[in-house]
């Protein structure tokens, strides 16, 4: 496979291979990521393997409307305050998913984690291809990669596109889970525990 690196002006290269099963890498406010349709078997395989991502692992959803997030998951009065305040941002949160999430979307969990990134362009990518499952561009257990050189060096060969460009922040998103009653901060990112506890207090 011919490796590219495209523009953020290629929109419809972009959306075009997302819609054929491919795998893209892309900057966003956070690192780069890794990007598939979200309800593709045939995609998931490909970017498990480009990732080397073990099988125990879900992918993060990303929509383009917080909105969105009732579609996969369930949700509380309490969830929806982090949701107002921090979304679109660098946060991903993790739900329990609704029953009419097919399993494979979340590798079989139960839970399911859902981001809505404050970024243009991945925004209007995902307006044009609807949810994407995404991942943070790098190998499994290696640094996130935050330029589309370094994303280059790791997967020349083995995705299509590569959007040329740097992440914003250069730090992985906050994860917080919210699927077990109490608020879980798993990873801190840009958003702090502080920030969080302020919010929901």
């Amino acid at each position: 496979m011919q490796t590219q690196i495209v523009t953020k002006a290629d929109l419809d290269l972009l959306a075009e291979a997302l819609q054929n099963e491919e795998v893209i890498a892309f900057p966003t406010e956070t690192v780069y990521g890794l990007g598939i349709i979200y309800d593709s078997i045939k995609a998931m395989e490909k970017l498990k393997w480009a990732k080397q991502r073990p099988e125990s692992k879900p992918f993060t959803l990303m929509v383009s409307d917080k909105k969105m997030i009732s579609d996969f998951a369930k949700t509380k009065d309490r969830d929806w305050k982090i949701i107002e305040h921090f979304m679109p941002g660098p946060l991903t949160l993790i739900f329990n998913r609704k029953e009419t999430v097919a399993p494979y979307i979340t590798n079989g969990f139960d839970t399911i984690g859902i981001r809505c990134p404050d970024d243009p362009f991945v925004l209007s990518l995902l307006d044009m291809t609807g949810p994407m499952l995404v991942t943070s561009a790098n190998l499994s257990g290696e640094d996130s990669l935050v330029d589309d050189k370094a994303v280059m060096k790791v997967f020349n060969g083995k995705i299509p596109l590569i959007v040329k460009g740097e992440s914003v922040s250069k730090r992985a998103s906050t994860i917080v889970d919210l699927s077990k009653g109490k608020v879980e901060i798993l990873r801190i990112g840009d958003i702090s525990k502080e920030q969080i506890a302020e919010v929901i207090k």
